[in-house]
């Protein structure tokens, strides 16, 4: 059956997506910062490193499992301590990788840890 994954970009429709997708299956949800158009690389070096590693374990996702790529918005956006991500979701970095709904994340340099990811996906 595999995974499926919905891109998104900022809060507002990051909550929508989680909430509508959690009627699905288990939500995991990958947060970046912003890709330059142009590029295609984000403002931030460490989820530049991490995405690569995270995208080798997504094969590991559960079966009818939705994965959510969020784009968290520009590096002065991120910066502010009052924007919706830190207040709300209580995210402290990017990237951050999480289990929707559980305490369950990994934030910055665990992203860099393969073996990290896929317990992640892979745990109850």
């Amino acid at each position: 059956m595999g995974w499926e994954e919905i891109s998104v970009h900022g809060y507002e429709e990051f909550v929508r997506v989680a909430r509508e997708q959690q009627q699905q299956g288990q939500v995991f949800a990958y947060f970046s910062g912003d890709k330059d158009p142009a590029s295609g690389t984000s403002w931030c070096p460490d989820c530049v490193k991490a995405e690569p590693i995270v995208r080798a374990e997504l094969p590991n996702l559960p079966d009818g499992s939705i994965f959510i790529y969020c784009q968290v918005g520009p590096r002065d956006y991120w910066k502010n301590p009052n924007n919706e991500f830190k207040k709300n979701l209580k995210l402290t970095g990017v990237p951050t990788l999480l289990k929707y709904g559980t305490p369950q994340k990994l934030v910055e340099e665990d992203c860099f840890k393969s073996n990290l990811v896929r317990m992640l996906f892979t745990e109850d």
